[in-house]
């Protein structure tokens, strides 16, 4: 089959994309596939040899991504890479590639593609649309308030902010992942809260701003609907950054989680639910906080979760005796399906 691996793009994940594109593509050509590694930034010129491409251990910085327009993804899906192609595996994170976007140009060019489609794609990738839905759904998730920069220096929103729903609070942009922009602040303090309100909006243009859950970490992948074993994340100091997600041994990992059988059920239950009320396909990865009490809240629903042989989805699929080129057939089997 003729795949096209789809990475790299205009987000601050692109480097972590790219480490994905690279681990897929390995996975593909050792199952006989034709692979064509495409980074959707490049515009015409998308088709790349990947294995020469290096990859900084960190997010790109705003000034790299500005070298790329946005209408190189058109001109990339449009352009002649493109005309064999039976299916496209997306390994973007984040904006322009988890958000439906891409999704989009795929489907006008009726290319068959991976993951979720353009509307499930697009509710995930909004925190705050996807809560709603969690809401409705009887899922439990934190409470929260998105603000804008026309919050910044509203001390009057600040203290109403922090008399509703806590002084621990978290600030994260409304639609991005891997932990990039956001902020915990501890102290309750006005000039705190409103020095991460700005932080956070260097990278967004909607904060979403939640009480901090004090407790485990714990992620749940999903596979055509069906949720895999539950895995702890425990960082090595502070919270579940970028530099704990992508630092070799800056975490360590419990897989599956030591979780009483009860609880196991029923957050794998709530994830399953999460996937299927948002109208997800394929896979995707739900991220809780696990409280005192064993009480699981949902913090968000990833459409396409970091996906190298290391990365949490295939951790867990690893569990269950399936290695990461079958991972991959089966992400394949599932797009074919649809």
């Amino acid at each position: 089959m003729n795949i096209a691996v789809l990475f790299g793009g205009i987000s601050p994940e692109r480097n972590v994309s790219i480490k994905g594109g690279k681990a897929v593509v390995s996975a593909l050509e050792s199952l006989g596939h034709s692979v064509k590694p495409v980074d959707v930034a490049l515009g015409k010129d998308c088709l790349v040899d990947i294995n020469q491409i290096e990859i900084p251990n960190r997010a790109p910085t705003k000034e790299e991504l500005e070298q790329f327009p946005l209408s190189n993804y058109i001109k990339a899906i449009n352009s002649s890479v493109f005309d064999d192609v039976d299916l496209a595996f997306i390994v973007l994170h984040g904006i322009n590639g988890e958000d439906g976007k891409i999704q989009s140009l795929l489907e006008l060019r009726g290319i068959k593609y991976t993951g979720s489609g353009i509307k499930a794609s697009a509710l995930a990738m909004d925190k705050a649309a996807s809560k709603m839905i969690f809401n409705a759904s009887g899922i439990l998730t934190p409470p929260w308030i998105v603000a804008t920069k026309n919050e910044i220096d509203n001390f009057e929103f600040l203290e109403e902010l922090r008399s509703e729903i806590g002084a621990r609070l978290v600030f994260k942009p409304n639609d991005q992942g891997s932990s990039i922009g956001v902020n915990i602040v501890d102290t309750g303090n006005l000039d705190d809260l409103n020095d991460a309100l700005k932080d956070t909006l260097n990278y967004t243009d909607m904060v979403l701003i939640e009480p901090f859950i004090e407790g485990r970490e714990i992620t749940v992948g999903i596979i055509g609907g069906e949720s895999l074993p539950v895995i702890e994340i425990i960082p090595g100091e502070g919270f579940y950054d970028y530099n704990h997600k992508y630092s070799k041994g800056a975490s360590s990992y419990i897989c599956p989680a030591d979780l009483r059988e009860d609880i196991e059920e029923f957050t794998r239950g709530v994830a399953e639910t999460a996937f299927s009320e948002l109208g997800c396909s394929g896979f995707a990865r739900a991220d809780f906080r696990l409280n005192d009490e064993g009480q699981p809240f949902m913090m968000e629903l990833n459409t396409i979760p970091g996906f190298t042989e290391t990365s949490l989805v295939p951790m867990a699929a690893k569990e269950l005796d399936i290695d990461f080129p079958e991972l991959c057939q089966k992400i394949i089997d599932l797009a074919l399906e649809k």
